[in-house]
């Protein structure tokens, strides 16, 4: 045996969590050695597809001239509807959503006919033939959420979430009040630009079956309906993804047309098939983050608060429901974001569009909601002409009392008045509200703004039953350990937390600790890698498979030392004092015969909600954050540049705070993007042939973020304290709630606006919020609109 030490001090120097570590594929990452679908060595014989897409956004398809296709040089086959050997449709929620086109087309850009050729560039080629093979009836398309709402058409039925304490209900509350604001707004859309794009490749397997590799967030949904547009069971299926180059929602849902020809066409031909769209074609073929319209009626008193509040918000949904109830459902209960609103009505609808069907992108609809709020809030501080900070604290949750959302939850453990207490004093909010002030009265042409924005994100799936996650851990004799779970990597560190969640329960150093790739043939019905649960769902389940072969190796090793006292830390098992190395361990209980494997489950407790009467418990808690944002805004031109940011934000005890701060810093510069310059534009529904085109299909058109974005001052930093909730090792969700910091950009920037008419109106700022619509209210507020 070896000398004693302090167990806690050998933990401390080893693995745990709580410490910053490298992403675990990082090394590989940097080299360019980590394997994503498209970098799998092609099986012989490999065929390759390409997808006919429709040229029009809404008629009857009277006809398919097919075989013009496949005479062409290296077409192996073309597949249509007729060919599908099982159910038509890849509907996540709803059966409306077909593969491929039948007997209509909904929009420019659906896939109708796919081409299998022996190379992908003659698949292509073929594939673009699509618009002198297609019969088509045009039919006038409905374009905008707004024309839709005019017409009636929903994907699905409206979603209503009502509170009132007022005898005159909410209306009453309105009217009852000293001010009222009435007025309309407009969100727009925004793509996932995932760097990796949507891509699958079948293998045919013995007996029938078929082994899909498939860049997505939800490998068992893909299973699913891949089996039963195959007429499979679901045993038949394998899927496979080892990791996405991003994902962002965009490969939750919208995966599975790709997913679903390569398993057709694999399963015809008997051949693997690789299904890789360009850039443009998958832009025109996929949804995105839903755009937002919304009407609103606000009445509020002198100090800000609000005593009554109506909108009705209504979507983009595209032509199919895909995901657009859960969004609109989040988006409702997210429009109270950090608020206590006493008398308030929320109204959604998802509006049946002829355009591509849009779907989750990191936020689920809560951005979308929240902000609504903000920009009420920051008009009524207009109004009244007290800082916009100010209005927003009046009105913030309190804590053991105005502390019960529109939908019935409790708001325990509120974070958001400490949190943005802290972070004003740090940012010297105050003090540079003056320094700006000073600085916009003597530079008629560039001016300056500040905001100052909270955020309150509840976390959870919205759909009770998906909270869950199942685990495998394996111990070899040699004592390194592999995991497999149920979530999906997309960079976002979801195998390195579970690593060292791993590791720590162990006891054992990081190094010793292998995540492998997502397989449904380990873990079974897993849940999408989405809503922010990633790490707090898979990370519960493995740390039960691990806690259970900790305990078992414990209950085999104390009783050979005569002693309960078992303790695992730093790469070693302290038994009655004494340290036995973990592989020593490891090695004679294999030779006694003890099982080295387990498997994990957690489901998250208290959870429960009623769809039709909007109330319950959705989350399982609430993240915090603040962001206080300074920009410069050129009159002239329309142009504008972030110059600081500082970020103070909730993820309770970080399970690895460079992992953490990394994804705050992207969140906050995607959000910024949604909110600025990333632009949808559809050609209009003006009886031409283009009508309906999206016409930003590239980077070309449509302009993320990038480095030079970023401001040269950008703060962010952990909020220190722990979750109230058990969740693993009580940290908080990341992913998605600091998506909504950026808020702040585009407040700072509607403050810059209201600075060139010295604060005498409230600019009508769209977003994003373009140069154009820079120029727009700009000239709005010169002319004292």
């Amino acid at each position: 045996m070896n000398k004693p030490i302090d167990p806690f001090l050998a933990q401390a120097q080893g693995a745990r969590v709580g410490v910053s570590r490298p992403h675990e594929s990082a090394h590989l990452h940097v080299a360019g050695e980590a394997p994503y679908v498209d970098d799998l060595p092609e099986l012989t014989g490999t065929l390759h597809a390409a997808l006919g897409l429709s040229p029009v956004a809404r008629g009857r398809l009277t006809g398919l001239a097919l075989d013009t296709i496949r005479a062409l040089p290296g077409v192996v086959a073309v597949l249509s509807a007729a060919d599908l050997p099982g159910v038509n449709d890849c509907g996540a929620l709803e059966h409306d959503d077909p593969i491929l086109a039948d007997g209509e087309v909904r929009y420019v850009g659906q896939p109708v006919f796919a081409v299998i050729a022996r190379t992908r560039d003659a698949a292509r080629r073929a594939a673009a033939r699509a618009k002198d093979v297609l019969s088509i009836d045009p039919l006038p398309p409905l374009l905008t959420p707004q024309a839709a709402h005019a017409a009636g058409q929903y994907v699905v039925p409206p979603a209503h979430l009502v509170r009132s304490t007022h005898p005159g209900g909410v209306a009453g509350a309105i009217a009852a009040a000293p001010h009222r604001l009435q007025d309309t707004w407009f969100v727009g859309g925004q793509e996932q630009f995932y760097l990796e794009g949507q891509i699958s490749y079948a293998v045919p397997q013995e007996d029938g079956g078929v082994l899909v590799h498939c860049s997505t967030q939800h490998p068992s949904e893909m299973q699913h309906l891949v089996a039963h547009v195959l007429n499979l069971s679901s045993n038949q299926v394998q899927v496979v993804c080892r990791r996405m180059g991003g994902g962002f929602g965009g490969k939750e849902s919208q995966s599975a047309v790709f997913a679903c020809i390569a398993a057709i066409a694999c399963r015809q031909l008997g051949k693997p098939v690789k299904l890789r769209p360009d850039r443009d074609d998958d832009f025109l073929i996929t949804g995105r983050r839903h755009c937002f319209h919304y009407d609103y009626d606000v009445g509020f008193d002198d100090d800000g608060r609000v005593l009554g509040s109506e909108i009705t918000m209504v979507s983009r949904a595209g032509h199919s429901a895909d995901l657009s109830a859960p969004v609109m459902t989040r988006a409702l209960c997210h429009f109270d974001n950090a608020y206590w609103l006493p008398d308030v009505a929320i109204h959604g609808y998802s509006a049946k569009t002829n355009t591509q069907s849009n779907t989750a992108f990191r936020g689920f609809g809560g951005p979308q909601g929240a902000i609504a709020i903000e920009y009420i809030l920051d008009s009524i501080a207009r109004r009244l002409g007290k800082d916009p900070l100010d209005v927003r604290r009046a009105n913030f949750y309190g804590v053991d009392e105005r502390n019960v959302t529109p939908y019935g939850q409790t708001v325990e453990d509120n974070q958001i008045a400490p949190l943005v207490a802290q972070l004003e004093a740090r940012s010297g909010y105050r003090a540079r509200r003056t320094e700006i002030a000073a600085f916009n009265a003597t530079s008629p042409v560039l001016k300056r703004g500040l905001a100052f924005t909270p955020v309150k994100f509840g976390i959870s799936f919205n759909v009770v039953h998906l909270n869950q996650a199942g685990a495998l851990v394996h111990i070899y004799a040699d004592g390194s350990i592999l995991v497999n779970h149920g979530g999906t990597e997309m960079g976002q560190g979801l195998n390195t937390k579970v690593a060292q969640v791993v590791a720590h329960e162990l006891g054992v150093n990081f190094e010793r600790v292998r995540v492998t790739g997502t397989d449904t043939q380990k873990v079974a019905n897993t849940s999408a890698t989405a809503a922010s649960t990633g790490a707090d769902l898979n990370g519960k389940a493995a740390q039960d498979a691990a806690r259970q072969l900790r305990e078992r190796l414990a209950a085999f090793i104390g009783p050979r030392h005569h002693t309960t006292d078992v303790r695992f830390a730093g790469d070693t098992v302290w038994v009655g004092g004494q340290a036995v190395p973990f592989t020593e361990v490891v090695k004679q209980a294999y030779f006694a015969r003890v099982q080295l494997w387990s498997d994990g489950f957690y489901a998250t407790p208290g959870l429960h909600w009623n769809r039709e009467t909007m109330q319950g418990k959705p989350f399982f808690y609430f993240a915090y954050g603040a962001a206080v944002s300074e920009v410069v805004v050129d009159t002239l031109t329309g142009e504008w540049k972030l110059l600081r940011a500082d970020v103070l934000h909730d993820v309770g005890r970080s399970l690895n705070p460079a992992i953490d701060i990394g994804q705050v810093e992207g969140a906050f510069i995607q959000g910024m993007g949604w909110l600025t310059t990333e632009e949808l534009v559809w050609h209009p529904a003006d009886g031409s042939p283009r009508a309906g085109l999206l016409t930003t299909h590239a980077p070309s058109t449509y302009k993320i973020p990038t480095a030079n974005d970023c401001p040269p001052v950008f703060d962010v930093q952990l909020y220190d304290a722990d979750n109230a909730s058990e969740t693993i090792h009580r940290s908080k969700a990341v992913g998605e709630p600091p998506l909504l910091l950026p808020f702040s950009v585009f407040f700072a920037i509607r403050d810059a606006i209201s600075a060139a008419g010295g604060h005498r109106t409230d600019p009508p700022l769209q977003a994003p919020a373009t140069p154009e619509a820079i120029l727009r209210a700009l000239g709005a507020v010169a002319a004292g609109c």
